[in-house]
């Protein structure tokens, strides 16, 4: 389990493809308190570490992942948003986040407002997932609120200081981002989805 808080910035240094699966080699400041065998969110994909070497360290995705996620999209030098998984009787500064992304969006609108930003995001909704206004959301493994929730789109609105502490700072139109649904928000969804 996460919090959405983000840790770190990690850069991609390699990309290795072994039959379905793909071997991410991670350069981060915190990798020296990283263990094998650790899980640890990825742009809210969560990855076990399978090596660590130097400040850098190794996970591996299945297939699976792959589909699901941008992570088929990523490129040595890309950056990614880091968090550990949370410890027991820590505080929960964001929300309960699984590390289980349920599918991708796209931004689609990036505005800024007197000193912070508003980005928009996009999504198919084939999967019966939904937003909910001041409802909780994790975009790319970020904890945040949602604002102008509508039946296909989201707003976030981001502060200066997670401008620069995540990777929000590199995001253009078009890109496509990881979304995990609030535990409740995927609650109602099924409820709606079980009364036709």
């Amino acid at each position: 389990m996460f919090t959405g808080i983000i840790e770190s910035i990690g850069i991609i240094s390699d990309i290795k493809k072994d039959q379905g699966n793909v071997h991410l080699t991670i350069q981060t400041n915190i990798t020296n308190e990283l263990k094998i065998d650790q899980s640890v969110s990825h742009n809210g994909v969560c990855l076990t570490v399978v090596e660590i070497f130097d400040n850098k360290h190794v996970v591996t995705a299945i297939q699976e992942t792959i589909n699901k996620t941008t992570l088929g999209l990523w490129k040595i030098g890309e950056k990614v948003n880091i968090e550990r998984a949370m410890k027991l009787g820590d505080r929960l500064d964001g929300h309960i986040v699984q590390g289980h992304v349920d599918q991708t969006a796209v931004c689609t609108s990036i505005q800024e407002k007197s000193g912070s930003w508003e980005f928009t995001f996009e999504y198919d909704t084939a999967l019966n997932n939904i937003t909910i206004e001041k409802g909780s959301i994790t975009v790319n493994g970020t904890s945040l609120t949602v604002v102008n929730s509508a039946k296909n789109s989201f707003s976030v609105a981001i502060i200066p200081y997670t401008y620069e502490h995540t990777i929000f700072h590199t995001f253009e139109i078009g890109t496509k981002v990881n979304l995990e649904f609030d535990v409740v928000g995927k609650y109602i969804a099924r409820m709606y989805e079980l009364r036709g």
